[in-house]
């Protein structure tokens, strides 16, 4: 609709000029039927604009050759050089107005038209018109063009924070992950060793009781235990600010030794930093490294005693656990590796959070050892 009614604006313009026939030599008919080709060209602007410009100068031309009534230069063609810069196009437009103004201006001078009419008004006229179409033309497609730029933006910014949000949705997941295999693992660990001793005592003939009992309130600990840390990482997924709940930190750390002794295994601790002395992320991935490594040392090692050793110095947190259990398969934060527990993997990924590296591999002597290298900034 739009560009059927460009044509027929263009048809009437040109047509206004064919009727007044100021040089009252022309072809009347033939002037119509080319100001209606003009127009007619209009409804194919958006497909071929710069045939449809290349073809509106050539019928320009032809109608000065034919001598056909004069329809000037800038009229007919400013609907082509506004359709062809509309159309992104704007050097075509540029290169062929000023084309057909050098040929139409050297050609009327040439058959003896006034200078100074020629140069000093229809020049400039002619000029500014051409040049109002094309810059019009530009200034539309620019508009598109940003527009269109401002929808990419806008789908692009909305699949960078669809993006984010399901990266922070891994992340959670994996951090839940990580601290239900940690904290909740830990203590079902504690409870299945006691329990076998307790089924053993109870197997005897006759029955230990009081060892079975013994074992059986061990098993009880653990499960509140367990349960208090399952019903904390519930509460903190439900709830942004999880309140006073205890936050995982080596000043918790008696409390982890003492339920790995209660399992059989003698602990040593060494160099546990005062509260605050390391920053929070550090402190809480350095419990989690140490509970890993115990927790491990209870399923799989089979050992008799177990050393927690942590140091600090040149800006680093060092935090070293060792048994003189069974060796299991090493794993490296630095190097590719056989698939390895989840404990194992979540213990890389918490240093991986803060900063750090670790390492557990057996031991030349016997046993196996975690070693892990947190940075903690300036030693003060």
């Amino acid at each position: 609709m739009v560009d059927a009614l460009f044509g027929f604006a263009v048809f009437a313009v040109v047509a206004i000029a064919v009727a007044s026939d100021v040089s009252d030599t022309g072809n009347l008919p033939l002037g119509y039927g080319m100001a209606a080709v003009l127009g007619a060209l209009m409804l194919v602007r958006r497909r071929w604009p710069v045939a449809v410009l290349l073809v509106t100068a050539v019928l320009v031309i032809a109608n000065y050759m034919l001598q056909l009534p004069v329809i000037g230069l800038a009229v007919p063609v400013a609907a082509a050089l506004y359709s062809a810069a509309e159309a992104g196009r704007t050097p075509w437009s540029v290169g062929l107005a000023a084309a057909l103004v050098l040929v139409s201006t050297v050609a009327r001078l040439s058959e003896g038209q006034d200078p100074a009419y020629l140069l000093g008004y229809e020049l400039p006229t002619t000029v500014a018109v051409m040049g109002a179409a094309t810059a019009l033309g530009h200034v539309q497609w620019q508009r598109r063009r940003a527009e269109y730029q401002r929808a990419r933006i806008a789908a692009l910014d909305e699949q960078a924070r669809e993006s984010e949000a399901a990266e922070r949705l891994a992340l959670e997941r994996t951090r839940i992950a990580r601290d239900l295999h940690d904290a909740v693992g830990h203590h079902l660990s504690v409870v299945s060793l006691h329990t076998a001793v307790a089924v053993e005592a109870l197997g005897d003939d006759p029955a230990d009781v009081p060892v079975a009992r013994a074992e059986l309130d061990h098993v009880a600990r653990a499960s509140r235990a367990g349960l208090s840390e399952l019903r904390a990482t519930v509460r903190a997924l439900r709830d942004a600010d999880p309140g006073d709940d205890r936050v995982s930190s080596l000043a918790h750390l008696d409390e982890l030794v003492v339920s790995v002794r209660a399992a059989g295994v003698e602990v040593e601790v060494t160099g546990v930093p005062e509260p605050g002395e390391v920053p929070g992320m550090v402190d809480a991935t350095a419990y989690r490294i140490v509970q890993e490594a115990l927790t491990n040392t209870l399923r799989h090692a089979h050992a008799r005693r177990a050393r927690v050793d942590i140091t600090r110095g040149d800006g680093v947190l060092d935090v070293t656990v060792t048994d003189d259990g069974a060796a299991v398969r090493a794993v490296s934060s630095g190097r590719a590796g056989p698939p390895t527990g989840s404990g194992l993997a979540g213990m890389r990924e918490r240093v991986r959070l803060v900063g750090g590296s670790v390492e557990a591999a057996p031991r030349p002597g016997g046993g196996f050892g975690v070693r892990a290298r947190l940075p903690i900034g300036d030693d003060r």
